[in-house]
């Protein structure tokens, strides 16, 4: 499923999240797909994306997704895990659309990506848009 996010060979992913709950196989895909290490804590580096695993009552999604934008390249994508309905942290996808435009940011698409994951693209929006 990584390739279908979009991850290529080389690319450098600042993970945020992560927790026993996170799906291992997935996180291994990503990473044999990119052949990186993920970045996590206090990254020093512009990174191509970001791979936010987000629950329910995790905090402020606002506030995170900001957190994110300062790692990320100007063209890379914050995924947003979540997990799926009737798992324990759902997340409504209304609440991502919400916290998305503050962020300055687009969802561009909703993936599920693992047995209890789904993943929401989101995007900077381009300057000048209307």
């Amino acid at each position: 499923m990584a390739k279908g996010m979009g991850f290529a060979q080389g690319e450098i992913v600042f993970e945020v999240g992560y927790d026993a709950d996170c799906d291992d196989i997935l996180r291994k895909e990503i990473a044999a797909t990119t052949g990186t290490n993920f970045v996590e804590g206090t990254a020093t580096e512009v990174v191509d994306a970001v791979l936010l695993w987000w629950r329910d009552g995790d905090g402020d999604l606002v506030d995170e997704l900001m957190d994110a934008l300062t790692y990320l390249s100007e063209t890379g994508p914050i995924w947003v895990l979540t997990p799926k309905v009737g798992r324990d942290g759902h997340v409504e996808p209304s609440d991502i659309q919400d916290a998305a435009p503050i962020a300055g940011l687009s969802q561009t698409s909703t993936l599920v990506v693992a047995s209890d994951w789904t993943a929401t693209r989101l995007v900077a929006r381009k300057a000048g848009k209307r």
